[in-house]
């Protein structure tokens, strides 16, 4: 094993280190790369898998068959980085970052090597990773976490050599519900286990009330209200079912479909300042709190929610660019500031769209606002129109002010990008009654006179004149 420490380069940006070859990391090594020059600035990047600037929320759409390559998810090859003069490492994990000397030790994941590598400026885009509980059985043969494109080409080769057609999914967010779709289009019997009340936690139970009978209506069969104990193996040490406290589910096939948390765990050991949620803390430059060299971003950081103004965890492949955008520019002696989010997310359930911003009913009593909420059914074009379909939309406003706090849409075709509306509303301050006003554009082939957003605004409205 060698241990070898890499000087300065001596040039005049000196040299950049990223930590996390995806979306965050390399969005920040390539605006730093476009402002700065190789002369100006060297810039390293680590990866431990084999893959860099991929899509991992195409990858549900990869294992169901709709994405019919895996490459068709790659936005950027290394190679392609390595022909901008970025020295991309793959399969390269980074084991230890030592602030106080401005460097970090990387293992070659294949022959064990270690070596130093110095830095002048660091980005952290560590990710997130799939929450694997502590579980008897947890890591046996056919359970599987999907966040990599890696992850996502283990789950394939398992599902190419299993001969049962049982499948298991463990939680019923985005992913898992994502998951257990692409399942059923594999061929699979599929049975999601959510320890919640309805799936999607994202939003609230009664609109996810909706995503239930949807997944059903696809034939997934979904054990709500209750948490897996115990995965049990056959005399092949390979995952045979899935346990709970009374009842127990066959499988040939685990998927995790839990969440995530911040991979962390190398900041936190060096000593960088972590939130509530697990994330590393940065100012709205991205730059890490009380380290003047060290930037963070994509999935293992915390943001700030502007409608609640706490930090939250929100992981997604929109907000890890942006942070990069961010990120490179501030490094290429440039300003930019990343100011929040609202949390807005979409997704689909076969034609069920999915959608949310804002903050749920259980947010907004976290966060100490009284509140009054409306939901309204309408439909996606003119009803007299052929091809309208149905679609519900509830509303939440803050009670006297009638600021829009959230909104939440659940509806086939047209449905889901109707939520932009209202994230835009939601980053701007309206309240409900403001919304009314909006003029929004209108023929009968994409919505009725009055939108469906537009009709929630209404009633919210109302509701906000009850309370006064």
């Amino acid at each position: 094993m060698s241990m070898s420490a890499a000087s300065g380069t001596g040039r005049a940006g000196g040299r950049l280190v990223v930590i996390g070859g995806d979306a965050a990391g390399m969005s920040a090594a390539s605006q730093a790369r476009r402002l700065k020059g190789p002369d100006e600035l060297e810039i390293v990047a680590f990866e431990r898998g084999h893959f860099s600037s991929y899509s991992a929320c195409g990858i549900p759409y990869w294992v169901g068959g709709d994405v019919t390559d895996r490459d068709q998810l790659i936005a950027r090859t290394p190679e392609e980085h390595r022909a901008r003069d970025i020295d991309l490492r793959t399969r390269t994990e980074v084991t230890e970052i030592d602030v106080a000397g401005g460097r970090v030790r990387a293992r070659d994941v294949d022959s064990g090597a270690e070596s130093w590598t110095s830095y002048d400026k660091l980005v952290i885009a560590t990710g997130a990773r799939p929450i694997r509980p502590a579980l008897p059985g947890v890591d046996a043969p056919g359970v599987h976490g999907v966040q990599t494109l890696d992850d996502g080409q283990a789950l394939l080769d398992t599902l190419a050599h299993t001969r049962g057609r049982r499948a298991v999914v463990v939680g019923a967010g985005y992913i898992g519900v994502e998951m257990a779709e692409a399942l059923i289009k594999r061929g699979y019997e599929v049975t999601v286990v959510n320890r919640g009340r309805e799936p999607m936690s994202t939003l609230d139970p009664d609109m996810g009330r909706m995503v239930h009978e949807a997944m059903e209506g696809l034939g997934i069969t979904m054990v709500n209200g209750t948490e897996v104990t115990e995965v049990l193996t056959g005399d092949d040490g390979r995952v045979r079912a899935v346990a709970t406290e009374d009842a127990e589910f066959p499988a040939d096939v685990v998927v995790l479909g839990i969440g995530v948390r911040p991979e962390t765990a190398l900041a936190e050991a060096a000593g960088l300042p972590l939130g509530a949620h697990g994330g590393l803390l940065t100012d709205r430059a991205l730059r890490v709190r009380g380290h003047e060299d060290i930037w963070a971003g994509g999935d293992c950081v915390e943001v700030l929610d502007l409608v609640s103004g706490q930090e939250r965890h929100i992981p997604l492949g929109t907000h890890a660019n942006k942070h990069g955008q961010v990120i490179g520019t501030n490094l290429g002696d440039g300003y930019a500031t990343f100011p929040g989010v609202v949390g807005t997310a979409v997704s689909k359930v076969c034609d069920l769209e999915i959608a949310r911003t804002g903050l749920r009913e259980k947010d907004a009593l976290r966060a100490g606002l009284r509140f009054v909420t409306a939901t309204i059914e309408s439909t996606s074009r003119a009803g007299y129109y052929p091809g309208a379909s149905s679609m519900t939309v509830k509303m939440l406003a803050e009670q006297r002010t009638g600021r829009l706090l959230g909104v939440q849409i659940v509806g086939r075709e047209g449905a889901g990008k109707r939520v932009d509306v209202a994230a835009v509303a939601l980053t701007a301050g309206m309240t409900v009654e403001q919304m009314t006003a909006l003029d929004l554009g209108y023929a009968p082939p994409f919505s009725p006179v009055w939108d469906p957003v537009l009709v929630a605004a209404r009633k919210a409205t109302r509701a906000v004149g009850q309370q006064a």
